[in-house]
């Protein structure tokens, strides 16, 4: 779904381990790392979105997370000039997102990036919360940023407007 001002209806997912750490996927075939997201079909609300999503991408099933949050509203970001595809109609220059923040509930072997007939992760590690604002493509750098500052205080009881610190924890693994 496409809105009237040309914003994709989305879903973005930071899942979290007990540790406190968060899902990162490698795009399939590239040096890209990012969160599971995905579009909202017509039919489906936000969190109906989610969960498929979250199966496409990670393998997971409802019965594998907890539900912690989302964001209150939606969160925008615009595509560089260069990836509107200027023919299509209706043109996309951007997603909207809601985001939500999801705790593991079951054991890493849960995890199948192939579950779905068109995969988007070829790897993944757990990192440090703050991480992927850091790593994520430039052009969703902000709303990463919006989507981790408003989320953060759910997993580490705090209220701030700026990053917290880096978690210390040992050398992310990567699990295929």
């Amino acid at each position: 779904m496409i809105d009237s001002d040309g914003f994709r209806h989305n879903v973005g997912i930071i899942l979290s381990n007990a540790e406190g750490r968060v899902f990162w996927g490698k795009r399939i075939g590239q040096c890209a790392w990012q969160f599971p997201q995905g579009g909202i079909r017509a039919d489906e609300s936000p969190e109906q979105a989610m969960y498929r999503e979250l199966w496409e991408e990670t393998g997971l099933e409802a019965r594998h997370v907890s539900l912690v949050g989302r964001t209150r509203g939606w969160l925008r970001y615009r595509l560089p000039k260069n990836l509107v595809r200027r023919h299509a109609s209706p043109r996309c220059i951007g997603q909207k997102q809601v985001w939500f923040l999801l705790s593991l509930d079951c054991d890493e072997s849960c995890f199948d990036l192939a579950a779905s007939t068109k995969p988007e992760f070829d790897g993944w590690r757990w990192v440090d919360y703050w991480q992927p604002m850091e790593e994520v493509v430039f052009f969703k750098r902000k709303v990463y940023r919006r989507a981790l500052n408003e989320l953060s205080p759910l997993l580490f009881g705090t209220e701030t407007d700026e990053p917290l610190p880096l978690l210390v924890q040992g050398p992310a693994r990567r699990v295929s």
